[in-house]
Parts: structure tokens; sequence; C-alpha cells
């Protein structure tokens, strides 16, 4: 099955969006040494759909 795509509504995808990633290490409380690493990666800015597939963060165990 296929179906029309249209080009338009293709360019409004959120995880597009380029994002600091300073900002983004300070709204999803990542360490210091991820924010050093993600700045190696990818310079002060990436996309969300970058910056949400690479960073790292370890995991919260009671």
């Amino acid at each position: 099955m296929s179906s029309h795509i249209n080009l338009d509504k293709v360019g409004e995808n959120k995880l597009r969006e380029v994002w600091s990633v300073e900002d983004f290490v300070r709204r999803h409380r990542i360490c210091k040494e991820e924010e050093v690493r993600l700045k190696k990666l990818f310079g002060d800015f990436a996309t969300k759909q970058e910056l949400l597939s690479n960073a790292q963060r370890p995991p919260l165990f009671r």
C-alpha cells in the first residue's frame, strides 16, 4: 500500500530542531562528563534527534 507524502509537512518534524548542547544537558539532567563528550561529538549545537540518540545516562536504581 502506498500513501501520499506532503513535503511541506516533512520539514515540520520536531526532532529536526537544533538545540544547544548546554540547554539539552541542563533540561535532561545529564552530568558534566557527558556534556563534554557530546560537545566533542557535535560541537555547541546539534539536532534534538542526534542528542537524544547519543546521550548516555546511568540508570537510576533505588
